[in-house]
């Protein structure tokens, strides 16, 4: 399936270029930079992952990293929540990055994570779907076995927080999506690359271009480039 998804990839991404007329002003996009993950259809565990910067001259946005491999949720894509291993589609933005390794250079806020390191998935604490601090065994408000220890998870070398469910935070719509180092498998509903790539993307992504990470089926991972 991927080897068909890779093939289409370069028929979709050269429909992509809107003319600008001459006399006009190159509109200026919200996100100047956009990660955009495409699956085949709603159901794939997988697709292709690129990395977008727009061009200001040119008045359209410049591929800049990809073609590369990406997996997504056991379930796919489409509505997430806390039910399922499914990957939101949609556009979010991406505003901070954290990893067990050291930061490679990242230039949105990154965090070291280790062993006291959470994302809240406990649906009954107000800490749902949010980043805290708590010693292992302590009581910080939220349930442990129902959250994530970031420091204990391989995947998390390096990652960027994807921004769904967060503002407002909607309990049991989804929690601790992340844009992650691949393990070679689908995952319970984040995005994962292989860690050069990853570690590639943590360095590239700026927090004044607003950067954002659209995911979708066929052609709709594309729009926000139109």
């Amino acid at each position: 399936m991927l080897t068909r998804v890779l093939a289409a990839t370069g028929a979709v991404v050269a429909s992509l270029a809107v003319a600008v007329p001459a006399h006009a002003e190159p509109r200026e996009p919200v996100h100047s930079q956009v990660i955009t993950v495409r699956v085949a259809t709603a159901s794939s565990t997988s697709g292709v992952l690129e990395a977008w910067q727009w061009d200001s001259a040119a008045g359209e946005y410049a591929r800049v990293l990809g073609p590369m491999t990406a997996y997504v949720g056991e379930d796919g894509v489409g509505r997430a929540s806390e039910r399922v291993s499914r990957t939101p589609a949609g556009t979010f933005s991406l505003s901070e990055a954290f990893g067990r390794y050291r930061d490679p250079g990242a230039h949105l806020p990154y965090r070291r994570v280790g062993l006291s390191d959470w994302w809240v998935s406990d649906v009954r604490s107000g800490k749902y779907n949010t980043y805290q601090r708590c010693s292992p065994g302590d009581r910080c408000g939220f349930d442990q076995s129902r959250s994530e220890q970031l420091g204990a998870v391989a995947a998390y070398g390096y990652a960027v927080v994807i921004d769904y469910n967060r503002l407002p935070v909607v309990r049991g719509d989804g929690s601790a999506f992340f844009l992650h180092v691949s393990e070679g498998r689908p995952t319970q509903g984040c995005v994962s690359v292989a860690q050069r790539h990853m570690k590639r993307i943590v360095t590239w992504l700026l927090p004044e271009e607003s950067p954002a990470i659209s995911i979708g089926v066929g052609a709709a991972a594309y729009a926000v480039l139109r």
